[in-house]
């Protein structure tokens, strides 16, 4: 009978630790700043530096402040629903770069395809009139509208690396700057600039102008006052629909074998080429219907500038992706986790003399040491050999000696 493996040797456990490792040491690294700066700040107390460190760990769940003064805590909905809803473009770049990850690529073009999603969205969401078209069905097409783009930008790196041998990083760095200047373009010829409000100036018009929304589901219910919809939803049916491909699929175990060896796999009989093409169009569909799902909420707008800058929700998805190991599933709660942090940065800004950078520090802590995710699952694995010892299999048979064959030999 096949003796199992312990579980603190299972790779899936050692993952598992090593990500929660990771933010508890990052979390803990931003509550040492928290105290540093109130410390030595002497517009601040340590009563200050407390309520910050509080609030690193517990801010999702803060309240505000009572008539006293002190810090509440206890369900917010406002929170909770508004944490949600920022996670759906965050779970959605994290399998972005997860599926490429898959099939032994580097997607960092998640930038360039999310604005690729964003202009497409954009302008089938706001150029159709609802008055003609139902709104429902404007929805559809600018949410697979999205999708595509995203695809296309994505294809575009993965046919380079598959036909020109071209590094896909390379590759995604040119077509990020090159979606940001065609995006800058578009949008400087179109007329969805917003001159309704007269407060707005280089805003796109909100998807709602034009009565285009994402149904809230009922969670505005569960949610009061928050922003949360439908999208978020959508964003984990994605994701569980990523790992079914991925897991239980000829098609993704194809991904995965041109991830693992590209040359065998093709020896095997699987189109190498196409997978790669396949795999990073994925990806950056991905990208797109994070996009798709952020704008089409309705109450959000894109700031639109001479310049554009790349979006920062696309890099946002190599932490959620790398503290996911790259398990689809996974991702949807490290992406809550980092919409988390950024809720805990606007609660310190708003109830505290502190700003919300210092959360950039957990976060860069988080993904600095997520980078070394192998060398701290070695690092446990080892720990667990040591502490499990090599103990003798009463069942063995022993050892044979060493002049064993000068005895049969006499």
């Amino acid at each position: 009978m096949k003796e199992k493996t312990p579980l603190m040797q299972r790779d899936g456990t050692r993952s598992v630790l090593a990500s929660l490792l990771s933010i508890l040491i990052g979390l803990v690294a931003g509550a040492v700043v928290v105290f540093l700066v109130g410390l030595f700040n002497k517009s601040m107390s340590l009563k200050t530096a407390w309520e910050g460190i509080q609030l690193i760990f517990l801010g999702i769940i803060s309240t505000g402040r009572n008539a006293a003064g002190e810090l509440t805590f206890g369900f917010n909905p406002v929170t909770f629903g508004n944490m949600l809803f920022r996670a759906t473009p965050l779970i959605l770049t994290g399998l972005s770069v997860a599926v490429a990850y898959k099939t032994g690529l580097f997607n960092i073009g998640a930038p360039g395809q999310y604005l690729a999603g964003t202009a497409a969205t954009l302008f089938i969401a706001l150029e159709i009139p609802s008055s003609v078209v139902p709104a429902w069905v404007i929805w559809i097409l600018a949410f697979l509208g999205g999708m595509a783009a995203g695809a296309l930008w994505g294809a575009v790196p993965g046919f380079v690396k598959a036909f020109l041998n071209i590094n896909e990083v390379l590759a995604c760095i040119m077509t990020n700057w090159i979606a940001a200047n065609l995006v800058t373009w578009a949008f400087d010829v179109s007329n969805l600039k917003n001159t309704v409000e007269n407060t707005k100036t280089a805003y796109i018009y909100k998807t709602s102008f034009n009565g285009v929304q994402t149904p809230k589901m009922f969670l505005d219910k569960i949610f009061p006052g928050s922003q949360i919809n439908g999208g978020i939803l959508i964003a984990i049916a994605l994701a569980i629909l990523m790992y079914v491909i991925f897991t239980k699929t000829t098609f993704g175990y194809e991904l995965k074998a041109c991830g693992a060896n590209r040359h065998a796999a093709k020896y095997a009989g699987i189109k190498d080429k196409r997978s790669i093409i396949l795999s990073m169009a994925i990806a950056g569909a991905m990208s797109g219907a994070a996009a798709s799902l952020y704008y089409l909420s309705g109450n959000t707008e894109f700031f639109w500038s001479t310049y554009q800058s790349l979006p920062a929700t696309g890099f946002n998805g190599i932490p959620v992706a790398l503290l996911a190991v790259c398990n689809p599933i996974a991702v949807i709660f490290t992406g809550m986790f980092m919409s988390m942090l950024d809720i805990s940065g606007l609660q310190l800004t708003n109830l505290t003399a502190y700003n919300e950078y210092i959360t950039d520090v957990i976060i860069s802590v988080i993904v600095y040491l997520s980078a070394f995710s192998l060398v701290i699952k070695l690092w446990l694995g080892g720990k667990a050999k040591k502490k499990a010892g090599a103990k003798p299999d009463a069942n063995a048979e022993p050892a044979p000696k060493a002049d064993a064959g000068k005895e049969a030999g006499k």
